[in-house]
């Protein structure tokens, strides 16, 4: 057997890596819950029996409805626009936004996280210090691969997540597969060491393995899409002249 699975928390520790960064590479973090105030991620966010779910519908609608006129009324309120994200987002789930199965946004959710990233977008350019963590952990979903898939915003709210909770081997480890996903290579490779020195020691060699691997992984699909990308053609026109 490859690794020693015997002890109950050597185990969990184990399987805790495996599935960081399996989510990572496959469908996001839509396991993780790292959106703070959700505490079990996207599932727990819009999960539940129908009743619940149609009056948190509401309450979420209400809460977006009145973060909206505050900032109207004052756009330069960041905490409005946080208020604003974080309601939009969990909006964007609701009336099957989300698939049960995967975790992933579904073509619906997709359409609603395009309002989400705009109210972000206003909230990063006021530069609020700190930022709110809540609000970048589920940006961090939003913009996975199974969200809009935009790993560079996805790179950049991990970051704020980080900024805000401290130095935390998973959190790095996060951040170096989305790096490697969004081609940012050096940035990558430093969160994954930072990731491997804050890792007990007994599991660093594990979670190198698995950053090794999803850099590999980053680095062949990033190759797969330019390869199948178009090229353009250019049409060189000539020019006759008559005597």
């Amino acid at each position: 057997m490859l690794f020693d699975l015997r002890g109950r928390g050597r185990r969990r520790t184990v399987q805790v890596i495996y599935l960081s960064l399996a989510i990572l590479m496959g469908g996001g973090l839509v396991l993780f819950g790292i959106g703070g105030a959700t505490s079990g991620g996207l599932f727990d966010a819009f999960s539940g029996d129908n009743a619940n779910k149609s009056s948190g519908t509401e309450a979420l609608e209400r809460t977006a409805t009145t973060a909206q006129a505050a900032t109207e009324r004052n756009p330069q309120d960041a905490a409005a626009w946080a208020s604003l994200v974080k309601a939009r987002f969990q909006l964007a789930g609701t009336n099957d936004g989300v698939d049960q199965n995967t975790g992933a946004f579904t073509a619906a959710g997709k359409r609603r996280l395009r309002s989400v990233e705009q109210a972000w977008d206003r909230y990063v350019a006021l530069d609020p210090n700190p930022p709110d963590d809540t609000v970048a952990g589920y940006m961090v979903q939003a913009f996975s691969s199974s969200g809009l898939d935009k790993p560079e915003k996805a790179v950049r709210a991990m970051e704020m997540v980080i900024e805000n909770r401290g130095e935390n081997s998973n959190l790095y480890s996060q951040l170096a597969v989305l790096a490697y996903q969004a081609g940012q290579s050096r940035k990558g490779d430093l969160a994954a060491d930072k990731a491997v020195s804050l890792a007990a020691p007994a599991d660093r060699k594990l979670l190198r393995q698995n950053l090794d691997q999803a850099k590999t992984q980053a680095a062949a699909a990033e190759a797969s899409n330019a390869a199948t990308t178009p090229v353009p053609t250019t049409v060189t026109g000539t020019t006759s002249t008559t005597g």
